[in-house]
């Protein structure tokens, strides 16, 4: 039976409810996105459409993402306009009280989800990503480490209902991972794994000490937008080292094995990308090649956004190097998150896939 809730918090969570509804609609303008859909649906009749196949796909699934959000708003201003009138009855009705419990806590979770949108303001927020887990110092733990990152990430986007695509994984010595790298798809992927860049630490008894000793690792997590070949970006040939090799995935777990794959070196700014995935070399350079050009935009985005605190006087710590998280395991369980202090008892359901909380904290202070 659904627990009663507590009638003096209503009146808050009402008010609440209401603010945010109304700052939800300031920035999604239902008018103008109802205008929007028309003009797309235009679009979507006009003979020939599905002619550019790929043109038509980005059309149409922008077309579904403005739906979704015009949808969303609308069933949760028409579930808040019930809402007073169940309070009144729920101060004499308990049966009615536990419903409104259950209908403040829907609306409230689904809210938290539909302002994520009002967060994501940068020019590849809305796209995919390209993500690469590397182990740090440490050997076989920090190897292990890493794929235990890997398996979170994994976890956390089938929770999302994100697509994945493992490009490469390179197994470690004895155990673990050297580095994967896959591809989030899905809308919003990268504004939301974008936080997770940076390094993870891990504090442990190692499973690899036959003393049992407590081990520090660490771990790196780098993302980039994924863009297509539309994006203009400078790259010389002449500045590129081209390696293909054999390469086989971690037990067959992560990826095929392959005699095809290709690593790329931009020797300019030292970028390393590889993919051992595809079926052929032709189409592993080509997918190598859309991640160097990622990788090199990010580069430059973030170089940018250093220049820019530079020039406001701000002290931002932006590299890619710096530790954003800890996930102690012993003598107690803990995650916290440096940035923000947000931090949660159970390391577990975090590893697990529960990373929501840090993302959202994450970016609610950073925009």
């Amino acid at each position: 039976m659904a627990e009663t809730v507590n009638l003096e918090s209503i009146p808050a969570r009402l008010a609440a409810i209401r603010e945010h509804l109304d700052l939800l609609s300031d920035y999604l303008d239902p008018p103008g996105l109802e205008q929007e859909i028309g003009r797309l649906e235009g679009e979507m009749q006009k003979p020939g459409f599905w002619d550019d196949q790929d043109s038509a796909a980005a059309v149409s699934a922008e077309h579904s993402r403005a739906q979704r959000k015009l949808d969303s708003f609308r069933a949760l201003r028409a579930e808040a306009g019930d809402l007073d009138e169940m309070a009144e009855m729920a101060e004499t009705d308990q049966e009615m009280a536990a419903e409104l419990g259950e209908q403040l806590e829907s609306i409230e979770s689904r809210l938290e989800a539909l302002e994520e949108a009002r967060l994501f303001s940068g020019t590849y927020d809305a796209g995919d990503a390209i993500v690469t887990v590397h182990a740090g110092a440490g050997g076989t733990d920090s190897q292990d480490w890493a794929e235990i990152l890997l398996r979170m990430y994994l976890r956390w986007a089938e929770r999302r209902g994100f697509s994945v695509e493992m490009k490469e994984a390179s197994e470690g010595d004895e155990a673990g991972l050297k580095s994967a790298t896959f591809m989030l798809k899905g809308e919003n992927a990268y504004g939301l794994i974008a936080a997770e860049r940076g390094v993870h630490r891990l504090v442990r008894i190692s499973p690899f000490d036959s003393s049992a000793r407590r081990h520090t690792s660490f771990a790196q997590v780098d993302v980039a937008p994924a863009v297509d070949e539309n994006v203009e970006v400078e790259i010389d040939e002449s500045d590129l080292r081209v390696d293909t090799y054999r390469a086989s995935g971690a037990g067959g777990q992560h990826v095929n094995k392959t005699d095809s794959a290709v690593r790329i070196t931009h020797e300019p700014s030292g970028v390393v990308v590889q993919c051992q995935n595809e079926r052929s070399q032709t189409q592993n350079k080509a997918v190598a090649m859309q991640m160097l050009r990622s990788k090199l935009i990010e580069l430059e985005e973030r170089k940018r956004a250093e220049a820019v605190n530079q020039e406001r006087g701000e002290v931002k710590d932006v590299a890619w190097g710096s530790q954003i998280r800890s996930y102690v395991l012993h003598p107690y369980t803990m995650v916290k998150d440096h940035r923000t202090d947000f931090e949660v008892g159970d390391a577990q359901r975090v590893l697990d896939g529960d990373i929501d909380g840090f993302i959202r904290e994450y970016l609610n202070r950073t925009a």
